[in-house]
């Protein structure tokens, strides 16, 4: 299984989070498939930096995202976006048959 989670970076009590592709088995700072963004939770307010493109590239593929990646991607506006790509496939294919 394939997921969409964050890996920790930067200093002893100054985190820095790089959001990335990873399987479930690889250790939370492992081995990683792609790298697609960063979000750094220490600055005022909170700096999220996503390649879109790539993130719904990867939900398409079955990509699971974390709860706390899932929630930046919402307020990203990622997860509509990729909601309404399903739906409109799934209409698509409906009226196809």
């Amino acid at each position: 299984m394939v997921k969409i989670r964050l890996k920790r970076m930067g200093a002893k009590k100054a985190p820095f989070y790089r959001i990335v592709v990873a399987d479930a088995r690889s250790p939370r700072d492992g081995r990683f498939i792609e790298s697609l963004g960063y979000y750094d939770a220490t600055t005022q307010p909170a700096v999220v930096k996503i390649d879109g493109e790539k993130a719904l590239a990867w939900l398409g593929q079955g990509a699971q995202p974390t709860d706390t990646v899932r929630s930046l991607f919402s307020k990203e506006g990622l997860m509509k976006k990729f909601a309404e790509a399903k739906a409109a496939a799934k209409a698509e294919a409906k009226a196809a048959k």
